[in-house]
């Protein structure tokens, strides 16, 4: 996979988040401050931008230019979040101008690593690592070859996060009162590995 993917991937990222704006908000409404949705639109939006000033660079470049675009650019925990992902991910593909979908794999773990180490969270906690853990481990079982099981996986751990009490986060101030309410990073964090999924085996339906 050379940089054009990795570009495909935040774009399709950024069609993905449009569309499920007003659902993100709507999530984020019951049991946080209903500004996840429009938060990640504009952060998003800020890295399609981005991707279309500069030309061609590594696969590296392109996450970790994305990453700190979104921490500039969304408020609330969700910028240096997702901002951490995508750099960890980023400076651990290093300068390569190609990579395989292994060293992805392990790239992507250093950035879930680091996210979960910035916000002290943890599988089972109602974040975004419940999407995002079951995505690598995926991922990472299949040699970096099924990205459509990591994005299975994702969707699944989103969807389990509904009967969960949030631990981690504002969620986590509600107590009892969080259980029955997808996570809104979870669920975002799933649509990042549905676009990864369609940005590698080449669907671009939507992408502007």
């Amino acid at each position: 996979m050379d940089g054009e993917v990795f570009v495909r991937w935040l774009r399709l990222a950024a069609d993905e988040v449009e569309r499920a704006a007003d659902r993100l908000t709507e999530l984020d409404s019951a049991i946080g401050d209903a500004d996840h949705g429009g938060n990640m639109r504009r952060g998003f939006q800020a890295v399609r931008e981005g991707l279309a000033e500069d030309g061609p660079r590594s696969p590296g470049a392109v996450l970790t230019t994305a990453g700190r675009t979104l921490v500039s650019t969304v408020g609330g925990a969700s910028g240096p979040l997702y901002g951490t992902l995508l750099r960890r991910a980023g400076k651990a593909l290093g300068d390569a101008e190609r990579v395989p979908g292994a060293e992805l794999a392990r790239a992507l773990r250093a950035g879930v690593d680091a996210v979960a180490q910035l916000g002290g969270a943890a599988p089972g906690d109602k974040t975004m690592l419940d999407a995002l853990v079951p995505a690598v481990d995926a991922l990472e079982k299949s040699g970096g070859t099924d990205f459509g099981a990591a994005r299975t996986a994702a969707e699944e751990g989103a969807a389990a996060t509904e009967p969960l009490r949030a631990r981690k986060g504002r969620a986590s101030y509600l107590g009892e009162r969080s259980i029955g309410h997808r996570d809104p990073g979870a669920t975002s964090s799933a649509l990042l590995i549905a676009a990864l999924d369609r940005a590698v085996y080449g669907d671009t339906e939507g992408d502007d």
